[in-house]
Protein backbone atom coordinates (compact mmCIF):
# COMPACT_ATOMS: atom_id res chain seq x y z
CA UNK A 1 0.00 0.00 0.00
CA UNK A 2 2.67 2.26 0.30
CA UNK A 3 3.94 2.44 -2.88
CA UNK A 4 0.67 4.13 -4.14
CA UNK A 5 1.90 7.14 -6.51
CA UNK A 6 -0.39 9.99 -3.85
CA UNK A 7 -0.28 10.80 -0.59
CA UNK A 8 -3.49 13.37 -1.23
CA UNK A 9 -5.97 13.56 -3.51
CA UNK A 10 -7.44 17.02 -3.87
CA UNK A 11 -11.27 17.22 -5.11
CA UNK A 12 -13.84 19.68 -6.40
CA UNK A 13 -17.45 19.33 -4.86
CA UNK A 14 -20.02 19.82 -7.53
CA UNK A 15 -19.96 18.35 -10.80
CA UNK A 16 -17.30 16.16 -8.98
CA UNK A 17 -17.91 14.46 -5.74
CA UNK A 18 -21.90 15.34 -6.24
CA UNK A 19 -24.45 15.41 -9.27
CA UNK A 20 -25.56 18.85 -7.17
CA UNK A 21 -26.94 20.52 -10.33
CA UNK A 22 -30.59 18.61 -8.88
CA UNK A 23 -30.43 20.99 -6.54
CA UNK A 24 -28.79 23.55 -7.62
CA UNK A 25 -31.04 24.39 -11.04
CA UNK A 26 -34.46 24.78 -8.93
CA UNK A 27 -32.77 27.39 -6.95
CA UNK A 28 -31.29 29.18 -10.16
CA UNK A 29 -35.25 29.12 -11.03
CA UNK A 30 -36.38 30.52 -8.21
CA UNK A 31 -33.86 33.56 -8.46
CA UNK A 32 -35.09 33.96 -12.00
CA UNK A 33 -38.69 33.65 -10.96
CA UNK A 34 -38.11 36.50 -8.48
CA UNK A 35 -37.09 38.86 -11.45
CA UNK A 36 -40.00 37.33 -13.90
CA UNK A 37 -38.13 35.58 -16.24
CA UNK A 38 -38.21 32.34 -17.55
CA UNK A 39 -36.34 29.22 -15.96
CA UNK A 40 -33.50 27.86 -17.74
CA UNK A 41 -33.05 23.49 -18.09
CA UNK A 42 -31.05 21.86 -15.56
CA UNK A 43 -29.26 20.72 -18.50
CA UNK A 44 -28.46 24.39 -18.59
CA UNK A 45 -27.54 25.03 -15.20
CA UNK A 46 -24.80 21.97 -15.62
CA UNK A 47 -23.12 24.37 -18.01
CA UNK A 48 -23.15 27.32 -15.34
CA UNK A 49 -21.33 25.43 -12.75
CA UNK A 50 -18.28 25.99 -11.64
CA UNK A 51 -16.79 29.68 -11.06
CA UNK A 52 -19.36 29.70 -7.23
CA UNK A 53 -22.65 30.67 -7.30
CA UNK A 54 -22.32 34.67 -8.31
CA UNK A 55 -20.93 33.12 -11.89
CA UNK A 56 -23.83 30.63 -11.94
CA UNK A 57 -26.76 33.37 -11.14
CA UNK A 58 -24.31 36.06 -13.97
CA UNK A 59 -24.09 32.99 -16.45
CA UNK A 60 -28.51 32.34 -15.83
CA UNK A 61 -28.88 36.27 -16.25
CA UNK A 62 -27.09 36.09 -19.49
CA UNK A 63 -28.86 33.25 -20.90
CA UNK A 64 -32.50 34.66 -20.20
CA UNK A 65 -32.41 38.04 -20.66
CA UNK A 66 -29.36 40.14 -19.71
CA UNK A 67 -27.72 41.32 -16.57
CA UNK A 68 -29.75 43.63 -14.14
CA UNK A 69 -28.19 46.36 -11.77
CA UNK A 70 -26.01 45.97 -8.65
CA UNK A 71 -29.22 46.26 -5.79
CA UNK A 72 -31.67 43.97 -7.85
CA UNK A 73 -28.36 41.31 -8.39
CA UNK A 74 -27.26 41.49 -4.57
CA UNK A 75 -31.45 40.70 -4.14
CA UNK A 76 -31.46 37.93 -6.64
CA UNK A 77 -28.51 36.21 -4.99
CA UNK A 78 -29.62 36.27 -1.19
CA UNK A 79 -32.66 34.44 -3.28
CA UNK A 80 -30.82 31.99 -5.15
CA UNK A 81 -28.85 31.54 -1.63
CA UNK A 82 -31.61 31.15 0.84
CA UNK A 83 -33.55 28.43 -1.47
CA UNK A 84 -30.83 26.58 -1.61
CA UNK A 85 -29.71 26.26 1.60
CA UNK A 86 -32.79 25.26 2.33
CA UNK A 87 -32.81 22.51 0.06
CA UNK A 88 -29.40 21.67 0.07
CA UNK A 89 -29.22 17.56 -0.18
CA UNK A 90 -33.36 16.82 -1.46
CA UNK A 91 -31.50 15.34 -4.81
CA UNK A 92 -27.89 15.64 -4.49
CA UNK A 93 -26.53 12.19 -4.62
CA UNK A 94 -22.52 11.54 -4.85
CA UNK A 95 -21.78 10.20 -8.07
CA UNK A 96 -21.95 6.46 -8.77
CA UNK A 97 -19.06 4.56 -7.24
CA UNK A 98 -17.52 8.00 -5.24
CA UNK A 99 -17.68 6.20 -2.02
CA UNK A 100 -16.43 3.10 -2.95
CA UNK A 101 -13.34 4.71 -4.53
CA UNK A 102 -12.71 7.02 -1.58
CA UNK A 103 -12.83 4.36 0.60
CA UNK A 104 -10.03 2.99 -1.58
CA UNK A 105 -8.11 5.86 -1.95
CA UNK A 106 -8.23 5.82 1.96
CA UNK A 107 -7.29 2.27 2.24
CA UNK A 108 -4.48 3.03 0.25
CA UNK A 109 -3.11 5.30 2.71
CA UNK A 110 -4.55 8.61 0.95
CA UNK A 111 -5.55 12.07 2.92
CA UNK A 112 -8.46 13.34 1.12
CA UNK A 113 -9.85 16.95 0.96
CA UNK A 114 -12.20 18.84 -0.91
CA UNK A 115 -11.43 21.93 -2.68
CA UNK A 116 -14.53 23.63 -4.09
CA UNK A 117 -15.36 27.63 -5.86
CA UNK A 118 -18.94 26.34 -3.80
CA UNK A 119 -18.69 28.81 -0.65
CA UNK A 120 -17.10 26.74 2.50
CA UNK A 121 -20.81 27.22 4.79
CA UNK A 122 -23.00 25.53 1.75
CA UNK A 123 -19.89 23.46 1.02
CA UNK A 124 -19.82 21.67 4.45
CA UNK A 125 -23.99 21.96 4.88
CA UNK A 126 -24.09 19.51 2.15
CA UNK A 127 -21.20 17.62 2.82
CA UNK A 128 -22.95 17.03 6.53
CA UNK A 129 -26.49 16.09 4.82
CA UNK A 130 -24.62 13.52 2.78
CA UNK A 131 -22.45 11.84 5.77
CA UNK A 132 -19.29 12.33 3.90
CA UNK A 133 -17.82 14.96 5.66
CA UNK A 134 -15.73 12.70 7.81
CA UNK A 135 -13.50 11.29 4.95
CA UNK A 136 -11.78 14.47 4.36
CA UNK A 137 -9.28 15.89 6.07
CA UNK A 138 -9.50 19.53 4.83
CA UNK A 139 -12.63 21.23 2.95
CA UNK A 140 -12.01 24.73 1.52
CA UNK A 141 -14.63 26.95 -0.14
CA UNK A 142 -14.49 29.29 -2.41
CA UNK A 143 -14.28 32.20 0.54
CA UNK A 144 -12.02 30.35 2.84
CA UNK A 145 -8.87 32.23 1.68
CA UNK A 146 -11.19 35.72 0.32
CA UNK A 147 -12.92 35.33 -2.94
CA UNK A 148 -9.86 36.34 -4.63
CA UNK A 149 -7.47 33.56 -4.14
CA UNK A 150 -10.34 31.10 -5.41
CA UNK A 151 -9.21 28.83 -8.03
CA UNK A 152 -8.26 29.05 -10.64
CA UNK A 153 -5.75 30.38 -8.11
CA UNK A 154 -3.61 27.59 -6.74
CA UNK A 155 -3.86 28.66 -2.97
CA UNK A 156 -6.67 26.95 -1.79
CA UNK A 157 -5.05 23.66 -3.17
CA UNK A 158 -2.00 24.56 -1.36
CA UNK A 159 -3.52 25.19 1.77
CA UNK A 160 -4.97 22.01 1.96
CA UNK A 161 -2.24 20.15 1.17
CA UNK A 162 -0.45 21.35 3.96
CA UNK A 163 -3.63 20.52 6.24
CA UNK A 164 -3.43 17.13 5.02
CA UNK A 165 0.67 17.34 6.32
CA UNK A 166 2.50 17.47 2.73
CA UNK A 167 3.42 15.08 0.02
CA UNK A 168 2.56 14.08 -3.48
CA UNK A 169 -0.95 15.36 -4.57
CA UNK A 170 -3.15 14.62 -6.99
CA UNK A 171 -6.52 17.45 -8.34
CA UNK A 172 -10.02 15.45 -9.67
CA UNK A 173 -12.08 17.99 -11.29
CA UNK A 174 -14.56 18.83 -14.28
CA UNK A 175 -13.44 22.05 -15.05
CA UNK A 176 -10.93 24.25 -16.15
CA UNK A 177 -10.85 26.01 -12.90
CA UNK A 178 -10.03 22.98 -11.82
CA UNK A 179 -7.36 22.43 -14.24
CA UNK A 180 -5.78 25.73 -14.02
CA UNK A 181 -5.92 25.67 -10.05
CA UNK A 182 -3.87 21.89 -10.20
CA UNK A 183 -1.51 22.94 -12.89
CA UNK A 184 -0.85 26.09 -11.04
CA UNK A 185 0.25 24.05 -7.65
CA UNK A 186 2.14 22.03 -10.05
CA UNK A 187 -0.33 19.13 -9.58
CA UNK A 188 -0.96 16.20 -12.00
CA UNK A 189 -4.95 16.86 -13.01
CA UNK A 190 -7.42 14.22 -13.67
CA UNK A 191 -11.16 15.21 -15.04
CA UNK A 192 -14.09 13.86 -15.02
CA UNK A 193 -16.14 13.31 -18.18
CA UNK A 194 -19.37 13.01 -16.31
CA UNK A 195 -19.10 16.46 -14.57
CA UNK A 196 -20.21 20.27 -15.27
CA UNK A 197 -17.99 21.57 -17.88
CA UNK A 198 -17.15 25.10 -18.75
CA UNK A 199 -16.40 23.95 -22.02
CA UNK A 200 -16.69 20.71 -23.98
CA UNK A 201 -15.06 18.15 -22.28
CA UNK A 202 -12.15 16.95 -24.29
CA UNK A 203 -10.88 20.64 -24.43
CA UNK A 204 -10.82 20.40 -20.17
CA UNK A 205 -6.71 19.77 -20.83
CA UNK A 206 -6.20 17.84 -17.81
CA UNK A 207 -3.52 14.75 -17.42
CA UNK A 208 -6.13 11.93 -17.72
CA UNK A 209 -9.62 11.44 -17.52
CA UNK A 210 -12.39 8.82 -15.88
CA UNK A 211 -15.96 8.43 -16.81
CA UNK A 212 -17.10 6.74 -14.15
CA UNK A 213 -15.23 6.59 -10.49
CA UNK A 214 -14.48 2.71 -10.40
CA UNK A 215 -12.20 3.63 -12.94
CA UNK A 216 -10.13 6.71 -10.13
CA UNK A 217 -7.74 4.43 -8.68
CA UNK A 218 -6.65 2.60 -11.56
CA UNK A 219 -5.80 5.80 -13.37
CA UNK A 220 -4.29 7.07 -10.20
CA UNK A 221 -1.74 4.27 -10.14
CA UNK A 222 -0.43 5.63 -13.90
CA UNK A 223 0.15 8.44 -13.46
Amino acid sequence: MSNFPFDIVLFDLDGTLVDSARDLAPAVNHALGVLGRDPVTESATRGMIGGGTDMMLTRALEATGGQVEEAEYRKLSQALLDYYWANIAENTVPYPGCLGALDVLAARGCKLAVVTNKAEKPARQLLDALDMTGRFAAIYGGDTLGRERAKPLPDMLHAAIEDCGGGRAVMIGDSTYDVRAGKAAGLPVVTCRYGYHDVPVDELGGDAMIDHFDELVSVLESL
